[in-house]
């Protein structure tokens, strides 16, 4: 494909936005710039600090990552475990 056809063709490749930043920097971030919730007066006269749409979004970014590295390695444990079994087996009969 070359440049004007890439520029000015009809037919254009949107690439998806993936976010490589790690949760906990944005979360930090977002706390250490002081936006991470707002204050808010309720009716009755009780001010309600509230967490901002961003600072959500960062934390549940961060509850997705442990929650795949969880289960890697919950994978990982019931292979070992099976392993054990295994070696355990063998060796019983063995004796």
């Amino acid at each position: 494909m070359n440049y004007l056809t890439k520029m000015y063709g009809r037919t254009s490749s949107v690439v998806p936005k993936t976010s490589d930043k790690n949760p906990n920097r944005v979360a930090g971030g977002l706390r250490g710039q002081g936006v991470d919730t707002f204050t808010m007066l309720g009716e009755d006269g009780i001010e309600k600090r509230i967490p901002t749409h961003a600072y959500v979004q960062s934390l549940e970014e961060q509850i997705r990552k442990q929650r795949a590295a969880i289960d890697v390695l919950d994978r990982k444990l019931a292979r070992q475990d099976s392993a054990i079994q295994t070696i355990e087996s063998l060796l019983r009969s063995r004796n």
